[in-house]
This record gives structure tokens, C-alpha cells and sequence, in this order.
């Protein structure tokens, strides 16, 4: 499976399949938002809250391609990831694309 943030893949021929997508809500446990919320008084980096994105982002991923493979589809391009908070210490990322399959 070809993932690409750009609407083509070089030297492929595409045809587009439709709109594929993953997500997922997160949060971490009350110990590490405590200690972000610490974290927040002195500045830095919220190491616990990068993890918490980093492991998002690729599960919101792996739900678009297995999205993709059900098609039938060759590659992903044109993704974009999009995030949000819905509440103190949680997101949604989202992972979206146009799934294709190669001519």
C-alpha cells in the first residue's frame, strides 16, 4: 500500500475509489495529565502528551489503510491528518484520503 500526501504518485496511472478515512479519541491516564499539568508551570515539552499524538496518529493511519485494503485499493494519496480536543487531557485524530488503485 503506496500512502502519499500528494494527489498522485509518480508514474502511476490512478483511478480513484473514494474518500477513505481512520480515527481515533485518546486520553492518558490522570497520573500523566497531572504531571503535564505540572509540566505547564516550569514549560517544556509534554513528552507524555507527544507519546499520546505520536501513537494517535499512527493508529488513526492503520485504520485508513485496512479502510483502503477493503476496497481493494493499491495506495492512499492526497492524506491530510486532522486533530481536536474533546475535553481536558483527550483528542480525536483523524486520518483522511482518496483511496486509488493503479491502472
Amino acid at each position: 500500500m503506496i500512502l502519499a500526501t500528494t494527489d498522485y504518485i509518480t508514474g502511476k496511472e490512478l483511478q480513484i475509489m473514494g474518500l477513505v478515512e481512520g480515527s481515533v479519541v485518546t486520553s492518558k491516564h490522570i497520573g500523566k495529565d497531572f504531571m503535564a499539568g505540572m509540566k505547564t508551570i516550569v514549560g517544556g515539552e509534554l513528552t507524555g502528551y507527544t507519546e499520546m499524538m505520536n501513537d494517535a496518529r499512527s493508529i488513526a493511519t492503520k485504520r485508513l489503510v485496512e479502510e483502503a485494503q477493503k476496497m481493494g485499493a493499491d495506495g492512499v494519496v492526497g492524506i491530510r491528518y486532522s486533530s481536536s480536543a474533546i475535553m481536558s487531557g483527550a483528542a480525536e485524530v483523524m486520518a483522511y484520503g482518496t483511496a486509488v488503485k493503479f491502472l
